[in-house]
């Protein structure tokens, strides 16, 4: 009888995950992103117009709403990879994320819960501050506990030990994008022209009801998902290797990496494979000394694939650093652009475009760009590379790196035109469609950035880090749009002291009297510098599937990982016994 039940639970295993389990998630992104994507373009300009701040304070408070979104994606991480599995964290935020919409449908609806227009650069204070951060708190902390869990669970769908998933899971993400970008296209302009002709308490009613059904749907898919059970804090397991480490600084690293402490698989209740040693970052290598006469238990000694766990995760660390300007760039595309696009012609035809809802041209690229890409590109690269994505993670980010300094570049050319045109004749400005450039080109730029760090960071991740690993793609959207607004205060403060005017190049009520090109460039350059930056530490990476199981490794990594082909054969490290793999 033992053997059937078991015999029935492989059964029921196989018939588990892929695309089938997949395609849930894959309608819950696109549901989600309407309304994320929505208020994402047009939550500037509802600051400005209905809560009254000011254009500094409005590009700021978006920016800082987004920012803390995006950081707060490692709680959702950390939940899922501790205490939850990564579906109940999901729903649990979730939760939160809906009760943030309808709170703000309630104060959009009720004049009597909006400031009334002052002079200051904020008019929200009181019992309306108190609502509005508070339906702000909330949407960050859901929305950001939603998106730290949610890309793993749909990864987790696919087993990277079989070549034929593996395939898949390259595609995977690319079908993410594909979703994100189809939902958001609905949300710029479905969602963003009820809220600016119907009023904005519409568009957050339907942001709220549009939310809610991607929810139940995620719920429904819950019989077809393989749920990955939480394990041992990923948190506690880095601090392990570093305190430990400290511990046995004084001591002697042995001659050979066989003589580091290593669970065999005899002591090992899991079968899983181990990462071999590295020379780089020596000094946690002692971690993995076990002293005479001494136990090997937790805070005393780690293995060396404790050791190289963390290894991995610390060379992530200057890639992470690497794109935070190509995000502080996709900040202003959501906040100044907008701005732009206010005060532009925008009409077509005899239709008047919002504002918020010119992204929608580079939703078009992607939805376009991403079939082609997927089924054209890289089939014909996989030929040549023989890499399951085509290319690999690092060289999309690059690409996307490249395009994003371009994208600035043309938004302050477009600027100029623009001002100069509303300056000669404000009666007759440039079309809004001028913004096309600028947008389509970063589209571009997302689409090569976006999905490469996602793939990259749940790859190289050790599986039971992998939703806070893949949470440190948000963390570099986070610390980009907190740096946007560094940057402005920056410049304004600066530029006040050093403009004959004593104005800052972005100040005030009035784009006309602003240097926004000049801010454009300085990023264009910035990227650039960036970009430079990036190569030095992508041709530095060392792929954790490049290492072989039994040679020994360069000190530094010889080839150059951002040119060179990657390795298909993955090594899971995970890191706990008594692994459940799925919970039904």
């Amino acid at each position: 009888m033992g053997k059937e039940e078991a015999a029935e639970a492989e059964c029921n295993e196989k018939i588990k995950g892929g695309f089938r389990a997949a395609s849930f998630v894959f309608v819950f992104v696109l549901f989600e992103n309407m309304a994320f994507v929505a208020n994402l373009v047009s939550l500037v300009l509802y600051f400005y117009l209905e809560m009254h701040f000011d254009i500094p304070s409005s590009a700021n408070t978006l920016t800082n709403l987004m920012g803390s979104t995006f950081l707060l994606t490692i709680v959702g991480a950390f939940v899922s990879d501790t205490f939850l599995n990564r579906y109940s964290t999901c729903l649990i935020f979730g939760t939160l994320e809906v009760l943030s919409l309808v709170l703000m449908t309630i104060q959009a609806h009720d004049h009597k819960l909006q400031p009334s227009p002052c002079n200051r650069t904020s008019c929200v204070e009181g019992g309306i501050a108190v609502m509005l951060y508070t339906s702000l708190c909330l949407m960050a902390l859901g929305t950001g506990g939603v998106k730290g869990a949610l890309p793993s669970l749909g990864a987790d769908q696919f087993d990277q030990k079989d070549p034929k998933e593996a395939k898949a899971l390259a595609s995977y993400f690319n079908f993410l994008l594909f979703s994100t970008t189809v939902g958001s296209g609905v949300g710029v302009t479905v969602i963003v022209w009820v809220s600016t002709n119907k009023g904005w308490w519409w568009g957050f009613l339907i942001c709220s009801i549009v939310t809610g059904i991607g929810f139940v749907v995620l719920a429904v898919g819950k019989p077809f998902y393989r749920i990955q059970a939480p394990e041992q804090s990923p948190i506690v397991r880095i601090a392990q290797v570093f305190v430990v480490s400290f511990k046995n600084r004084r001591m002697t690293l042995p001659d050979t990496p066989d003589a580091l402490y290593e669970t065999n698989e005899k002591e090992s209740v899991s079968q899983e494979q181990k990462l071999s040693h590295t020379k780089q970052f020596r000094c946690l290598d002692k971690a993995a000394i076990l002293g005479e006469d001494a136990k090997p238990i937790s805070w005393a000694v780690c293995t060396v694939t404790q050791v190289e766990e963390v290894k991995v995760l610390t060379r992530m660390m200057p890639i992470i650093g690497s794109t935070i300007i190509l995000n502080t760039c996709m900040a202003q595309l959501q906040t100044f652009s907008v701005q732009q696009g206010n005060r532009m012609n925008r009409f077509l035809g005899s239709f008047e475009v919002p504002a918020s809802s010119i992204p929608v041209i580079p939703l078009l690229f992607l939805s376009i760009l991403l079939p082609i890409y997927e089924f054209i590109f890289v089939p014909f690269a996989r030929k040549i590379t023989r890499h399951p994505s085509g290319i690999t993670q690092l060289q999309r980010v690059g690409v996307g790196l490249v395009l994003s300094a371009l994208s600035m570049a043309i938004a302050a050319l477009v600027e100029v035109k623009r001002r100069n045109q509303s300056i000669k004749n404000p009666l007759k400005p440039i079309s809004l469609f001028w913004l096309s450039f600028q947008y389509g080109i970063f589209g571009i730029a997302d689409m090569f950035t976006l999905v490469g760090l996602l793939e990259f960071f749940y790859k190289e991740a050790p599986a039971c880090m992998r939703s806070l690993s893949t949470s440190f793609t948000w963390i570099s959207l986070s610390l980009g749009y907190f740096l946007s607004g560094v940057l402005i205060d920056i410049i304004n403060m600066v530029t006040q002291k050093v403009a004959p005017s004593r104005k800052g190049w972005l100040f005030g009520q009035d784009l006309d009297q602003n240097q926004l090109d000049l801010f454009y460039w300085f990023l264009a350059i910035l990227s650039c510098l960036n970009f430079a930056n990036y190569l030095y530490w992508a041709s530095w990476y060392k792929y954790k599937t490049d290492e072989p199981k039994n040679e020994p490794i360069p000190e530094s990594g010889s080839g150059t990982p951002f040119l060179k082909e990657e390795s298909t054969g993955s090594v899971d490290a995970v890191c706990s016994t008594n692994r459940t793999l799925c919970v039904t």
